[in-house]
């Protein structure tokens, strides 16, 4: 896992519209790693192409196919649920992020990071 430092340089060039791939790809998989962390399980799928994708909150697992409860988004929109910039719901309501299945609310589990941040 990268360190608090890396994490805290890409979010500043996150934050001043500096961020290359690089800098994306250490956000999305740090916060998908904060959410498993908080919330673990198997019975949520969350993807973040091309970055990442995890399974997380307790429940049914599933071992083939396609998980019975999926989240997808792009990579601004995790980052931005993730820090509390944006709430659950709101987020929802921009198209960009589709969920399907049971258990797909992450209302609780968000954010991951204090807002300061």
């Amino acid at each position: 896992m990268e360190t608090d430092e890396a994490l805290d340089q890409a979010l500043s060039r996150y934050d001043a519209g500096e961020a290359e791939r690089a800098d994306l790809k250490l956000l999305v998989k740090q916060l998908l790693n904060l959410l498993v962390a908080k919330a673990p399980g198997h019975a949520v799928e969350v993807r973040v192409p091309p970055y990442g994708a995890v399974q997380c909150i307790e429940g049914p697992r599933h071992t083939r196919g396609t998980p019975g409860a999926v989240i997808e988004m792009p990579a601004e929109m995790w980052i931005a649920l993730a820090l509390g910039r944006i709430t659950w719901s709101d987020a929802r309501a921009t198209g960009k992020v589709r969920a399907s299945g049971e258990r797909t609310d992450l209302t609780a589990l968000l954010p991951l990071l204090k807002p300061e941040r």
